[in-house]
């Protein structure tokens, strides 16, 4: 399918009414899509998909748009949130370790690489942390800096594990023994 024919279609399934902080609507997506700015209303799109829930379907039109525009971090994000339609968002607030304190000695990579684990309160019949992995997405950002603090998304190999979990809760983040981060939970919601 063609770029256009794709972002046409993402387009038609965002309600009319939903416009962005700054008042970008469906329509400013159209007047782009007139111009062959497709990048543009790509991104444009992407903002209006964070305004309300839209479907899976939404975010794959787009992940393919980004794909043929061979645009990879916006097509991994697009894939991020279709993912996210189907299993749940966590976000949190999460600060790395610095360097100086035993913390990693390079930046954590922003879009969806890393699959660390996670002590979400889960335990052994001996006591010791039973970990949980998931994926991570640093919001706004390449990547985290050690030490560095910023908001994320997450992406739980199993999703099930995490239905415990509410908002004001601290988890942490494992890549070795030690912590490697904290992170204080923003946003659980998980299908049912």
């Amino acid at each position: 399918m063609d770029v256009l024919a794709l972002l046409k279609s993402a387009s038609l399934l965002v309600p009319e009414e939903s416009a962005t902080e700054n008042d970008v609507t469906v329509d400013d997506v159209w007047e782009y899509l007139a111009h062959d700015e497709w990048e543009v209303a790509l991104g444009l799109l992407e903002e209006l998909g964070d305004v309300r829930p839209l479907p899976a379907v939404f975010w794959a039109s787009m992940a393919a748009a980004a794909e043929e525009l061979r645009l990879g971090r916006s097509a991994a994000w697009c894939h991020w949130r279709e993912g996210e339609t189907r299993d749940g968002v966590i976000r949190a607030d999460l600060t790395l370790r610095a360097q100086s304190d035993g913390g990693r000695r390079s930046p954590v990579p922003g879009a969806g690489v890393l699959r660390p684990m996670w002590d979400i309160g889960h335990r052994t019949p001996t006591g010791e942390p039973a970990y949980a992995v998931a994926r991570l997405w640093v919001e706004g950002a390449p990547a985290l800096e050690p030490g560095g603090r910023a908001p994320v998304r997450l992406a739980p190999l199993t999703p099930e594990l995490w239905r415990h979990l509410r908002p004001g809760q601290v988890i942490t983040l494992h890549e070795t023994r030690p912590v490697g981060g904290t992170a204080v939970l923003l946003e659980v919601m998980l299908p049912e």
